[in-house]
């Protein structure tokens, strides 16, 4: 064999035994490595979920999902963030994979602690454990100086943080340990030692004291960010020295003085964002800052006029300076080059014209500049901005005709035009508007008549023209608007009979038409209005008798006085008047009532007389129009003998075991049983022979065809009758049928005739918590109560949106809708407005406002977008009531100002949170209520992702352990009767 055939053959058998070598070493890692990834799968309560199929020690490790190895078979990188996992972390396992370099676990409802095990992954370069429910302190961490990335924003974690240990990690270029509840901590210096971070963010962590000058040492700086925290004292002029920064956020601090001299130098400044601080002087440094994209300099000192170059601004978006001392003019080129989004420069005192060209580009969503003092008016060329979205320039000094196309823009949900000095009409055009939910027009010159076609827009819920110089009648069809909340027409010209199909408009609460030249009757078919809390009529030319309907509706305000009205004064109406309400009807008398005529018998017949021929002439109209709206009222007042008599059949649905005869039921249905009046129907108290108490919800199905109050011309834009009504009905049914949960409200069945449907509920003998802690029926609630209440409805809450196969979106959470049983147990109920969320779908959106003042989560009043986070913020705002014993909305707040804003206004210390305990909670457990306070504050956050999951509120609140429950160990036996809801 020659030298040169030894040679080949010596050099393939070293290429065998290398190749047998790295099979070798390729098998031994990943049977080293199969082990912990089982043993970290097995602690995963949904560890049969679709991304684990492939993990079973019949697949080699690299190639389970999530699983990245290195070129020799060992494990580097676990990726399996945003999966949906629950359970706690072995990291005792996790950490024994010695080759691991990346763990991306973010954006789960991951928990409990993380211990020193995770000290021996000392490979990591990539730790993601952020938006996650994780408890206890954060481990020391000085021994993962490989680490580049860490993240633990939003993970649940608290206490002190180990700051000392974050000088070690010289490497890392990206720290998040914002939206934690960490204890106080003056800004950490050991920061300042990481010259590698381009990214940092520590929002909402408990960062207070001073910015140190020495910032501006980590020069490589892109994204820094210290919002929502106790940071005080001047911008330091060292931030200066941070040019390659693009985001710098410091909002809702209260940092001091004026933007420092040199702040031009920060020219790759794209989003800047210091509101809400006290902050003073003028913005001349920001003219240099040209890549700017995003401005919010609101709720701050600052003065001055706005610096022309911003007109010149070729990336500007957003930019948002409400709340300020501005003069001057805006540069007329702001918002036209780049897709402009919004501006909002309200309450300032700025003059001149409304830049022309903001929606150039077509992006343009909300023009907001109340209260300032611009002139002119509209420009023309917003008539085609098609995306505008919110139109408010009220309180200025505007003027002229609004252009007609601006009323009908198809995604426009507000126009507010309030105080100013427009003129003209409302256009025909309007009944065009797709999204129209808010019109404000008061205070103005408009005229003319109010268009028919304003009918057309069914999601309005707000109109407010008050103070005009409208005339003509009330548009015959306004019944059409269902979802109409507040009618305020007061003070104008408005003549001809009140339009009998107002009746119709069942959301109205209030009511104003004063001051006009109104005629006619007062129609009986406002009595049939379930939700009508005010009603103003006065000064108008109203004749006839008050409708003995009006007694049926629970008003808070009721004025008729300066009218031409006759007869006697229903009984029930004088409880709910204040003094002067029916002043200025000499016709009028009242048995006992001081300010009042008294009624003689004479009278009393003469009035039952006028009453009886007004009824005749009704019933005359009623026969030859086939419809009345006193008729209607008088079917809803007999609910339980129509339901009987007219020989319907029912249908029964059964989802709890009880024996329910539907007779027994339909002969309780009287006047006297009744315990509740929604928006949806009469709620009854119902007794059965056996005992058991019911509640009892009727909902009419059809309401009476309203054609002749519409014009023959609009009849195929009509709703099919009582479509609203029922798609509440169907809606509550749908989402209460299949619930089992300890803390929902229990539905045993549904009784379904040809126009008529019945709830039957478990009854609930104490009522709701809003009666418990704002009525008459208050009583004092020690604190233990208070904290079961809190525990158990963000339990049923939790079910709803984490236990069903379909989350179900409340929408409608608050007080009144948590009902007690005789225990003090609280049951969510009322699920009329709710929202099944369909599997892989978009969360619904809707342009109508659902949910109640108060309650509803900002982001409704910009995006309308409902996500369980809306219910998350609605339960904040209960927590709140239950720790403050205040309502939602008091005067003591402040003008336009609710609970959310006035308890973060007052907390900014332990003992601020103290102060605002109601005071009929004991001092012992004054500081477990002030953790509540906490939660509730995280709960009601502004930004929905910054929000916790309801998981994660109970979590929280079950960690607080009230000084009167600690050696109660809570029974949780029977809480989750079936955990997939089919509904």
């Amino acid at each position: 064999m020659s030298s040169e055939n030894i040679s080949g053959h010596h050099h393939h058998h070293l290429f065998l035994l290398s190749l047998l070598l790295f099979f070798i070493s390729h098998s031994s890692s990943q049977s080293d490595h199969l082990h912990p990834l089982l043993n970290f799968k097995s602690n995963l309560s949904n560890s049969t979920s679709q991304v684990f199929k492939s993990w079973n020690d019949q697949t080699p490790v690299c190639n389970f999902t999530g699983i990245v190895c290195s070129s020799d078979g060992s494990v580097k990188e676990i990726n399996l963030s945003n999966q949906q996992l629950t359970g706690t972390l072995p990291f005792d396992s996790i950490c024994s994979i010695e080759s691991l370099e990346k763990i991306s676990l973010g954006s789960n409802s991951l928990y409990g602690g993380v211990g020193d095990e995770l000290l021996k992954c000392v490979k990591l370069k990539y730790l993601d454990l952020g938006e996650n429910s994780f408890s206890g302190e954060v481990p020391d961490l000085s021994s993962l100086i490989e680490l580049e990335f860490l993240n633990l924003n939003l993970s649940g974690f608290s206490g002190k943080f180990p700051w000392k240990s974050i000088e070690n990690l010289m490497k890392l270029g990206f720290l998040s340990l914002g939206d934690n509840p960490f204890d106080k901590s003056p800004f950490p210096l050991e920061v300042l030692k990481l010259r590698n971070l381009y990214s940092l963010y520590l929002s909402n962590c408990s960062i207070e004291g001073k910015i140190p000058e020495g910032i501006g040492s980590l020069a490589l700086l892109e994204s820094f960010e210290v919002s929502d925290s106790y940071l005080v004292g001047e911008i330091p002029v060292g931030i200066t020295n941070l040019t390659k920064l693009r985001m710098l956020e410091l909002y809702n601090n209260e940092l001091t003085g004026i933007l420092p001299v040199g702040f031009r130098n920060l020219v790759n400044l794209a989003k800047f964002d210091v509101s809400n601080n006290s902050l003073e002087g003028d913005v001349s440094e920001l003219r240099f800052l040209t890549k700017m994209e995003s401005l919010q300099l609101f709720e701050n000192g600052f003065l001055g006029t706005i610096p022309e170059e911003f007109g010149e601004f070729k990336f500007l978006k957003q930019f948002s300076i409400y709340g300020n001392r501005f003069t001057g003019e805006l540069p007329a080129r702001i918002g036209s080059w780049a897709e402009f989004e919004y501006i909002d420069v309200s309450e300032n005192f700025l003059t001149g014209l409304i830049p022309p060209d903001m929606c150039k580009m077509g992006k343009f969503e909300k023009l907001l500049m109340l209260q300032n003092n611009f002139t002119g008016g509209l420009p023309e060329s917003y008539v085609g901005c098609s995306s505008l979205v919110r139109l408010r320039v009220s309180n200025n000094s505007l003027s002229g005709r609004v252009p007609d196309g601006i009323w009908s823009l198809p995604n426009l949900s507000m126009i507010d035009l309030d105080t100013n000095q427009f003129e003209g009409q409302v256009a025909p055009s309007i009944g065009e508007s797709k999204s129209l939910a808010q019109l404000f027009l008061g205070n103005n010159r408009f005229s003319g008549e109010l268009p028919e076609e304003i009918a057309n827009v069914s999601s309005l819920v707000e109109i407010e023209l008050l103070s005009n110089q409208f005339t003509g009648k009330i548009p015959s069809r306004i019944g059409e608007l269902k979802q109409l909340n507040n009618l305020h027409l007061q003070d104008n010209r408005f003549s001809g009979a009140i339009p009998e199909s107002l009746g119709l408009c069942v959301s109205l609460d209030e009511i104003n038409l004063a001051g006009n030249a109104l005629s006619g009757q007062i129609p009986a078919s406002l009595g049939s209005l379930p939700s009508l809390n005010s009603l103003n009529l006065s000064s108008n030319k109203l004749s006839g008798g008050i409708p003995a309907s009006l007694s049926l509706v629970k008003l808070s305000l009721i004025d008729l006085s300066n009218n031409m009205l006759i007869g006697r004064v229903p009984q029930p109406l004088l409880l709910e008047a204040y003094s002067g309400s029916f002043a200025g009807n000499p016709g009028l008398c009242a048995d006992r009532s001081k300010d009042l005529r008294q009624c003689s018998q004479a009278s009393h017949k003469s009035g039952r007389l006028n009453v009886a021929v007004y009824c005749f002439i009704a019933g005359a109209v009623v026969l030859l129009l086939s419809l009345s709206g006193f008729l209607f009222v008088k079917l809803r007042q007999s609910v339980d003998k129509s339901a009987i008599d007219r020989g319907y059949s029912w249908d029964v649905k059964q989802y709890h075991v009880l024996k329910i005869s539907e007779d027994e039921i339909l002969r309780s249905l009287k006047q006297e049983n009744i315990i509740g009046k929604g928006g949806s129907g009469n709620v009854y108290k119902v007794v059965l022979r056996c005992g058991e108490q019911l509640a009892v919800k009727h909902m009419w199905k059809s309401e009476p065809d309203s054609g002749s109050w519409r014009s023959s011309r609009s009849s195929a834009a009509i709703l099919p009758k009582g479509k609203s009504r029922w798609r509440e009905y169907e809606a509550e049914v749908a989402a209460l049928s299949s619930l089992r949960h300890m803390n929902v409200v229990k539905l045993y069945c549904s009784i379904t005739s040809e126009d008529s449907n019945l709830l039957v509920y478990e009854y609930m003998p104490n009522g709701s918590l809003w009666d418990r802690l704002h009525t008459y029926r208050k009583i004092e609630m020690d604190w233990s109560v208070r904290y079961d209440i809190a525990v158990g409805a963000a339990r049923g809450l939790e079910y709803l949106h984490h236990a069903c196969d379909r989350p179900v979106i409340h929408r409608d959470v608050k007080s009144s809708n948590i009902l007690l049983d005789e225990d003090m147990k609280p049951k969510i109920a009322d699920f009329g407005l709710a929202k099944i969320v369909q599997t892989g779908k978009v969360m619904d959106s809707t342009h109508i406002i659902a949910g109640t003042h108060g309650y509803i989560a900002p982001e409704y009043g910009y995006t309308y977008n409902v996500t369980e986070k809306s219910d998350v913020y609605s339960f904040g705002v209960v927590l709140m009531e239950l720790v403050t014993g205040k309502k939602p909305v008091e005067p003591e707040f402040g003008e336009n100002k609710d609970i959310v804003q006035w308890v973060n206004g007052k907390m900014r210390s332990k003992d601020d949170g103290i102060a605002l305990v109601d005071s009929s909670i004991p001092k012992v457990a004054h500081e477990e209520a002030v953790e509540v306070l906490n939660i509730a504050v995280h709960c009601t956050m502004k930004v929905p992702a910054l929000r916790p999951s309801m998981r994660m509120v109970v979590k929280m609140l079950e960690e607080i352990k009230p000084y009167s429950l600690a050696e109660i160990v809570i029974d949780k036996k029977g809480e989750n009767e079936n955990s997939h809801c089919k509904g």
